[in-house]
């Protein structure tokens, strides 16, 4: 039997010390890495590399986080890969900035190893528990396809990043019901991802922006729900 492939980091940043620990840890627990000093580097990178986890320094020349994260959601084939912004910044506005072009998660300097590779390994275990649900959602002119990681609006096909799927699925898969916030963060981003509950709503907006207002409700005062007519 194969070896399995092993899961593949990229990480950015603009100091090469850095670098040069992130690259150091992540080989030594089995993952493949390449690195980028900046965000046009990596939007480079990535289109070939193609990884499962990005690392993405915020303040970096040339091109900065936000902007290479912004191109690489753009890109239909890194539409599933973790996207976790390392940044010495720890503004509210830019935690925001970040969620708001497609980040999963976010993590301030100075980084420690350890607890970095238990965030990337707790995101990558959601992802194989839901690799097992293969279910293909059909509601009116929508179907959201779990297999391919597809929406399907009238026909036409919308491109949503991971985290936007995740939410309009689980949404979907229990229509008519109302959840809170804290609720939504705990099945979509985990209890080892710590993102303020703002991020949800960035999610919702993002997702009513493509697929329309119709189909996922706010209950003032309470939370959101999928509308099931």
């Amino acid at each position: 039997m194969g070896k399995k492939p092993a899961f593949k980091v990229l990480v950015v940043d603009d100091e090469e010390s850095i670098r040069e620990l992130l690259t150091y840890n992540l080989e030594k627990e089995g993952y493949e890495v390449k690195e980028a000093a900046n965000g046009q580097q990596a939007v480079d990178t990535a289109r070939k590399f193609r990884p499962d986890v990005v690392l993405l320094d915020i303040m970096m020349p040339v091109m900065d986080g936000v902007e290479a994260c912004r191109q690489l959601r753009a890109m239909p084939e890194l539409l599933n890969t973790y996207i976790i912004f390392l940044t010495a910044r720890s503004e509210e506005y830019s935690e925001v900035a970040a969620f708001n072009v497609g980040a999963d998660d976010y993590i301030t300097k100075p980084i420690k190893p350890r607890a970095l590779m238990s965030r990337i390994q707790a995101l990558l275990r959601r992802e194989t528990k839901g690799a097992v649900d293969t279910k293909t959602l059909t509601h009116g002119d929508l179907v959201i396809d779990r297999t391919s990681y597809t929406v399907r609006l009238k026909g036409k096909e919308i491109n949503l990043p991971k985290k936007e799927f995740e939410l309009l699925y689980f949404l979907a898969q229990h229509p008519n019901k109302v959840y809170n916030r804290d609720e939504l963060l705990q099945n979509i981003w985990g209890s080892d991802v710590y993102v303020l509950a703002r991020t949800v709503d960035v999610h919702i907006r993002k997702v009513r922006e493509k697929i329309g207002d119709d189909y996922i409700a706010t209950v003032k005062g309470v939370g959101y729900k999928f509308n099931l007519a």
